[in-house]
């Protein structure tokens, strides 16, 4: 059986590119390995009449909308290779070895992310340390929070934070990032800097509640944001020849598609910016558009 399109990727791009083209009539796979990268937060926020949602039952009513529309199947199993068969027909191929055809493809993996290498931070992210503002920063508001991060792009997030809590320190774990000119800044706003390394955090059940740095000073704080560097999950983006932008997304157009005929990406995989939920099914509704107005060409050419 030829498949009208293959999802990569269950997180919300994934599910809701599933949802419109189950909607569509059209028959779909979506491949899910059951690890999203927002797994370690127990809330989800800024997506209207799910405020607050935790991930597991966003996934869990995801999946609930799509068994209504019986062309779409799911499978947890990872691809780990994708071939094309022929000018319009892709074959993935599974961990386990199995195999599957499909005529489209929708990248929706997700990006993956690397944390600052600070001792213990691991076990405060997603529950006292978040990465969007947006997304936490309610939360946290008017308490006192520390930026850790060892990037330029401290710059822009500290000022973004100030929105929800003046008392702000940035730690930049050893590094200087900053000119002069924008210590100054900072220091006009109130917003302290600490450049001495990070030796650890101290908290309990994940709260935040002490940063310790190497010259023995420590730094009372009730939580706080990180900047995370983010990159391709696996190689099949690069091994199908999709073009990456700078910040080591796909390149998509408006309706998912990519540099590569048949091949669409929708989600933190493509978006250059917020990693938002809302935003990333929003892309999988568009991508879903793309690839059904594709189809639909198609069959009249």
């Amino acid at each position: 059986m030829i498949l009208d399109c293959a999802i990569i990727g269950g997180g919300p791009a994934g599910l809701n590119a599933a949802l419109v083209l189950g909607r569509a009539r059209r028959s779909v796979i979506l491949f899910d390995n059951d690890q999203p990268r927002n797994a370690v937060t127990h809330e989800s926020h800024g997506f209207i009449t799910r405020d607050g949602v935790s991930p597991r039952e966003f996934r869990d009513l995801a999946h609930q909308d799509i068994r209504k529309y019986p062309s779409v199947q799911t499978k947890k199993v990872e691809i780990a290779e994708i071939q094309r068969e022929s000018s319009s027909i892709f074959k993935l191929i599974t961990q386990e070895g199995m195999s599957y055809l499909s005529r489209k493809i929708i990248v929706a993996t997700g990006l993956k992310e690397s944390l600052p290498n600070v001792k213990g931070i691991r076990n405060y992210y997603g529950k006292s340390i978040f990465s969007c503002p947006y997304c936490d920063g309610w939360e946290l508001r008017e308490q006192p929070l520390a930026l850790i991060s060892e990037s330029k792009n401290a710059i822009h997030m500290a000022k973004m934070i100030y929105q929800w809590s003046k008392d702000l320190v940035v730690c930049t774990n050893g590094n200087k990032i900053m000119t002069e000119t924008e210590e100054q800044l900072f220091k006009r706003k109130g917003i302290r800097i600490k450049e001495e390394p990070i030796v650890n955090l101290r908290g309990s059940d994940g709260n935040l509640e002490k940063v310790v740095f190497a010259d023995g000073t420590e730094l009372d704080r009730a939580g706080g944001f990180v900047t995370t560097e983010l990159e391709q999950p696996n190689d099949l983006a690069h091994s199908l020849g999709c073009e990456m932008n700078k910040q080591g997304g796909i390149i998509a157009d408006a309706l998912g598609r990519t540099n590569v005929e048949g091949v669409y990406a929708a989600g933190d995989v493509s978006v250059a910016g917020p990693s938002q939920l809302i935003i990333a099914a929003s892309e999988g509704t568009r991508a879903a558009m793309g690839v059904n107005s594709d189809l639909t060409m198609e069959e009249f050419k």
